[in-house]
């Protein structure tokens, strides 16, 4: 004898069995469509703050072409008054000693943070490496002016060196770095499943070996990341090469001379010595919008890097 449950006025029990399809996604979530409104916003106010700076810079700029020659900007010509070359010189030396200081160290000290650190090491070391990124620029500025070059490189170096010097700025500006590839490239490593550590060691791997060969590999993508954006912030930043690279244009490889930095002419420009909608100050937006523009192709690279050695895990 059969009893019929349902009827025609009230849901069917099929309705609250596990094999019955639901269909959550017609759901009303108004908190849900105001988060992703106020993301998507997000994502696009950044757009846009993008392209307003693009457009501050277009007028100033075809004002400064209007004056002055392309062929007469993009030389390295040190004698030339409006030539940005020896300004790109310049940021490329400072920005290579920067580097040469930052990568080893920061990959190093992650690669310790990540395979080798106690649990309590790492809860001290890791703030404490972090903490050099708040520091603020101009007082690593200072830094290099008071300590790097007359103690390190003339008294304890004995290095020839002038008061303002490329080497000076380089070193310090890549202490300043330190923490940006540190802590990228120590969350890459960290990202590593613990699986292949442990396959390389049960092959009879050390754990220097199962480092090098196992997890940098792994973590490639994200050590390049790490390592282009140090390289970024090393290419904008303008105090540290201000106060101790100096303010002279100087088209030379020798980092113990003082050359002129993109950063460091730009805060010089702007100082308000020179005329708004002059030459010399429409100058200023000039070479912003090539500083602009090389950072650009530098994210690019590091976006195509990223793409290449990328692994999912």
């Amino acid at each position: 004898m059969s009893t019929n449950i349902s009827n025609g006025a009230g849901p069917s029990l099929g309705a609250g069995l596990p094999g019955a399809s639901l269909n959550l996604g017609k759901r009303s979530r108004p908190a849900e469509s105001a988060i992703k409104s106020a993301l998507f916003g997000s994502a696009m106010l950044s757009v846009l703050i993008t392209f307003g700076i693009i457009i501050a810079l277009i007028q100033p700029v075809l004002e400064f072409f209007g004056e002055i020659p392309l062929g007469d900007f993009f030389t390295f010509d040190e004698t030339e008054t409006f030539a940005v070359g020896p300004l790109i010189a310049a940021t490329l030396v400072v920005t290579v000693i920067a580097l040469l200081v930052a990568v080893p160290l920061g990959l190093g000290a992650a690669m310790y943070l990540s395979e080798y650190a106690s649990k309590r090491a790492r809860k001290i070391l890791k703030p404490t490496v972090e903490l050099l990124a708040g520091v603020p620029s101009v007082v690593y500025g200072f830094f290099a002016v008071v300590f790097v070059t007359p103690q390190l490189l003339q008294d304890i170096l004995s290095l020839e060196v002038g008061f303002t010097n490329a080497l000076a700025a380089g070193l310090v500006l890549g202490v300043m770095i330190i923490p940006t590839v540190a802590s990228l490239a120590e969350d890459a490593f960290s990202a590593v499943p613990q699986a292949l550590r442990q396959g390389s060691l049960a092959m009879g791997a050390n754990r220097m070996q199962t480092t090098l060969r196992v997890v940098l590999p792994a973590a490639l993508s994200g050590v390049a990341a790490a390592v282009v954006l140090g390289l970024s912030r090393a290419v904008g930043e303008t105090m540290i090469v201000t106060l101790a690279a100096g303010s002279q244009r100087n088209l030379s490889i020798d980092p113990r001379e003082g050359m002129q930095t993109m950063t460091g002419f730009m805060a010089t420009t702007a100082g308000g010595e020179n005329p708004v909608g002059s030459t010399s100050y429409n100058m200023l937006f000039a070479v912003g919008l090539t500083l602009f523009v090389i950072t650009l192709v530098i994210n690019m690279i590091s976006i195509a890097l990223v793409r290449r050695y990328r692994q999912a895990y």
